[in-house]
């Protein structure tokens, strides 16, 4: 299926309006199978709204695709949460100020779509804009998650790393694939074009000798 470029995909702050279709959301077989999470209505209050309230320094993020909510993102700096610092130290180098993204895609109509490359894409560059100084995006990603990884390689990051992390699922092995992604180096500015100078005109052949006067 092709993907849907032509149409509108935005975001917006997780509102406390939003956690009952969040419910539904974490219920749908395959976002419960890598995400594992209580998709009660107090398990989401509980989880979720600290950051309704403003109370956690990440971002979770409703994903809108034509102004109707398709997905969740979340964005943080790792270094914000210390059990997930530790966790990508063991795997790779996490610079200063690095940045983590997780997602999940709402339903079973909205996959292979390409929506999911397409929201990693639009979520990194918006970090560069939103988070000038950020080094990098790291995202690891459970090793059995096929279309989670390849989506990431889609989006343009690059597989840096692979080792043993705490999977979010007990269905999973814990072998994780860490991605990484770092903003575009800035375009040095052309020098300024030399003004065009003709070329010199040839120099001239010098006149030819007087002719000899005859011997008498």
């Amino acid at each position: 299926m092709k993907a849907d470029g032509g149409s509108a995909l935005t975001w917006r702050p997780l509102a406390s309006a939003d956690l009952p279709l969040l419910c539904e959301w974490l219920r749908e077989p395959q976002v419960a199978r890598w995400w594992n999470h209580d998709a009660t209505a107090e398990g989401v209050d509980r989880d979720f709204g600290p950051s309704v309230r403003g109370e956690e320094p990440g971002e979770d993020l409703v994903v809108l695709l034509d102004g109707r909510p398709i997905g969740l993102l979340q964005r943080s700096v790792i270094a914000d949460y210390p059990e997930d610092l530790v966790e990508f130290a063991t795997l790779v180098e996490v610079p200063d100020g690095a940045v983590e993204l997780d997602y999940l895609i709402a339903g079973p109509a909205l996959r292979g779509r390409g929506l999911g490359a397409r929201m990693i894409a639009e979520a990194v560059e918006d970090t560069w804009k939103a988070r000038p100084t950020a080094p990098a995006v790291l995202v690891a990603v459970v090793a059995a998650n096929t279309a989670s990884w390849r989506a990431l390689e889609k989006a343009g990051l690059q597989r840096v790393a692979e080792g043993a992390m705490s999977p979010d699922t007990p269905v999973a092995a814990p072998l994780h694939y860490l991605s990484r992604v770092v903003p575009p180096s800035p375009r040095r500015p052309r020098p300024p074009r030399r003004p065009h100078r003709p070329a010199p005109p040839p120099p001239r052949a010098p006149p030819p000798p007087p002719p000899r006067a005859p011997r008498v």
